[in-house]
């Protein structure tokens, strides 16, 4: 079967992702101690209910700020958030070569809020992707759950079995698999490099 979609996803993949940086700078912000902000914002489950979509931008933001004991504005989230990303010139120049060829997109563990800003956060991720740019709290569930794979298709008008979905994590990847996608653990662009000559021949 041919492969019609290549869905990426974003951290560790096309961009390296550094939550001690992000952590940093929102204790510098809130004035709390690393280790606390980790706590409120991680271990606390806010996160993942913004990824999984249990909140809208709005009330992520507010959540946010609340959990930190800081009144966060949208600028100063921005901030910490862009200072986590590091876009992987390579991997967005792959991606762009692979236009030619198959349709791309990225689907990322992530809030509303980052799917809103992306353009301003990592513009290099945005001009590749453009639309195509999806997060799993559109779809209300996280990767590894299937119903965060299948919405995302569905969005997409794609199909599960031509679909060749990127993740360097393997839980992510054992749940694409589920979901009937063609799914690989990302590693090294140069193992990449060598399955998409496999799959995209032409």
């Amino acid at each position: 079967m041919a492969i019609a979609l290549v869905l990426f996803d974003m951290n560790g993949v096309l961009c390296r992702y550094d939550k001690d940086r992000r952590i940093a700078h929102l204790a510098r912000l809130s004035g709390l101690p690393p280790a606390q902000v980790e706590v409120a914002i991680w271990g606390s489950g806010f996160e993942d209910a913004g990824d999984a979509g249990m909140m809208d931008q709005g009330r992520y933001l507010r959540g946010f700020g609340e959990a930190l004991g800081h009144p966060l504005t949208l600028a100063e989230w921005s901030e910490a958030q862009a200072a986590a990303l590091t876009p992987d010139p390579a991997m967005l120049a792959l991606a762009h070569r692979l236009k030619a060829k198959a349709r791309v997109a990225v689907l990322t563990n992530n809030n509303l809020l980052l799917r809103d800003e992306i353009g301003r956060l990592s513009p290099e991720i945005a001009k590749v992707f453009g639309s195509d740019f999806h997060v799993s709290a559109e779809f209300g569930a996280r990767k590894p759950e299937p119903e965060c794979y299948l919405g995302c298709l569905t969005a997409l008008g794609a199909r599960p079995d031509q679909t060749l979905f990127i993740d360097d994590s393997a839980d992510n990847v054992e749940g694409a698999r589920q979901a009937g996608l063609i799914a690989y653990h990302f590693q090294t662009q140069a193992a990449l490099d060598a399955l998409l000559a496999e799959h995209l021949r032409d």
